[in-house]
């Protein structure tokens, strides 16, 4: 193409290119497509010729440096059904039209590094590979239908308005990655309903103003650790990784692409589930909202994790299936409300919730407190107080004093098993006796059965005085109470000569009056402690 001045319309376009030349300058579409759906598939094999191709030279001329606009009307790219050949270079550019291309066909990557767009929409194109670090839009970058290659790179990106991705399908580069935007910052919603992508997602820092959508999405990396490696992310209000509704989806030939194809499904809804094949990682996210996991189903190997280390959201919605293989770890994690379900968590081994923070539970569906205590045993292979403390806190705070009781003596039991053989015997002891202090009417009925058998054995005896002179009335059940009571005395015990299986049955009696009240003092300590 030889040297044309800004604005000026170059000698040698093609048929194709002078009527893109001229749409540009009235804002209309530049429409070269053939209406017919098996030879306009931007991804079929259907071979587009020089009657339907431009030049990405021509593209970059018109974006850069195009002519002026028609008088009353807006310059403008529109383009569909186009084949862009070369390579888009508009890096380091900026663009003032508004650009939209449909169901486009790119020889080339697409290079838009520190690029300043508009606002930017490929729709249903086909994409070697988009390079756009860095890239500056005062509105929309949208990318919804598109397949790419070779993979998307976004980092530092600052997105103005909406991010859409929707549907598009994305492979990985030569570095294992689909999508990179480390760094990025949407203003508004960062929309991926239905998205595929083969290769790492990494959004490493990334920061969306509003909610950011991945319902529906499908994440796979049989090439490396995570499929979704996003720690640091900062989302204003909801991460939604979640099923998405199928009974409605907008129709293709929309010129704006939809923001949004439907809502996380209700009871009997078509369903396309959120898939994660690979690792995911959300460490030290901020949630202003919530995180919902509703539906999510994970894909993952035994050293994989689901890894939620030290979030913070007011709402931690894990209402998914249980991952088959790999860990869920939520350790150091901070939410107020938990949702959840008794059949989402791994077993045995598979779940960490150490220094796990959450203020009220809210669980869907039966989820009774024996289930409950098998989860956090099942979070915990070695023994830790922290969690049934945490569990036995939110239930007395929400009035369940009852099964809050249950969770600590789990918790003693639990620590038992830990001790050596005397303190062990000693924890069995308090167990059998006073319920570890957790269950005080037990103490009382021993007493009770204790006093009533020592009485009726007194009962059958009249012993001599041991002064003739200096002896209260003989009382089986008042000798028998002063027997069992330790400290305290009832003047009966110390006047009366006991002999042979009397002297032994006494013995007993003080003997297991001592071991009740010690553990019942145990237990009241440690209620004590406790409160």
């Amino acid at each position: 193409m030889t040297e044309t001045r800004a604005g000026e319309e170059p000698a040698d376009l093609t048929a194709a290119e002078r009527r893109m030349w001229e749409a540009y300058r009235t804002g209309s579409v530049c429409d070269l497509s053939e209406r017919a759906a098996d030879r306009d598939d931007p991804h079929g094999d259907q071979v587009w010729g020089p009657d339907r191709s431009v030049r990405a030279r021509v593209v970059a001329l018109l974006l850069l440096h195009g002519p002026a606009s028609v008088p009353g009307r807006v310059a403008s790219l529109k383009l569909r059904g186009v084949r862009i050949v070369g390579k888009l270079d508009l890096s380091g550019g900026a663009v003032g039209p508004y650009v939209e291309l449909q169901s486009c066909r790119f020889d080339s990557e697409v290079q838009l590094s520190e690029t300043r767009f508009g606002t930017l929409r490929l729709v249903n194109c086909a994409i070697p590979r988009l390079e756009a670090a860095r890239l500056h839009t005062e509105g929309d970058l949208h990318l919804p239908r598109c397949r790419v290659q070779r993979g998307i790179r976004l980092t530092d990106a600052q997105i103005g308005t909406d991010l859409l991705i929707s549907q598009a399908v994305v492979q990985r580069d030569s570095k294992g990655r689909a999508i990179t935007a480390d760094g990025m910052s949407v203003a508004q919603d960062f929309q991926a309903e239905l998205l595929e992508t083969y290769g790492e997602v990494s959004l490493r820092g990334a920061k969306v103003g509003v909610s950011m959508n991945l319902r529906g999405a499908r994440l796979r990396n049989p090439y490396g650790k995570y499929a979704l490696n996003a720690p640091q992310l900062t989302v204003e209000r909801t991460l939604y990784l979640t099923s998405i509704a199928l009974d409605y989806v907008p129709g293709t030939n929309s010129s704006t692409p939809p923001y949004g194809l439907g809502l996380t499904p209700t009871r009997g809804q078509r369903a396309q589930r959120f898939v994660c094949r690979g690792g995911l990682r959300l460490d030290d996210g901020r949630f202003g909202d919530a995180i919902d996991f509703y539906g999510a189903r994970f894909g993952l190997t035994a050293e994989q994790e689901v890894s939620l280390r030290r979030i913070q959201t007011p709402e931690f919605r894990f209402v998914g299936e249980r991952p088959e293989q790999g860990r869920v770890v939520v350790s150091g994690a901070k939410v107020v409300k938990l949702v959840d379900t008794s059949t989402s968590w791994p077993g045995p081994g598979g779940v960490s919730i150490e220094g796990f923070v959450y203020e009220n539970l809210a669980p869907r569906g039966h989820f009774p407190l024996a289930r409950r205590l098998e989860w956090v045993e099942a979070a915990t292979p070695e023994y830790s107080p922290e969690p049934y403390e945490r569990l036995a806190a939110v239930l007395r705070a929400s009035g369940e004093d009852a099964d809050a009781r249950e969770v600590l003596l789990a918790k003693q039991r639990r620590r038992r098993a830990t001790l050596p053989t005397g303190q062990k015997a000693w924890g069995y002891l308090q167990d059998w006796t006073v319920v570890y202090g957790y269950r005080p009417g037990r103490a009382a009925l021993l007493m009770a059965v204790l006093w009533a058998a020592g009485a009726l054995l007194f009962s059958r005896h009249d012993p001599p005085p041991i002064k003739e002179d200096e002896h209260p009335l003989w009382n089986a059940p008042l000798f028998a109470l002063d027997l069992l009571l330790p400290v305290i005395d009832l003047g009966q015990e110390g006047h009366w000569k006991l002999e042979g299986g009397w002297q032994w049955g006494a013995a007993t009696l003080v003997l297991l009056g001592w071991i009740l009240a010690t553990t019942v003092a145990a237990g009241a300590s440690r209620l004590l402690r406790r409160g």
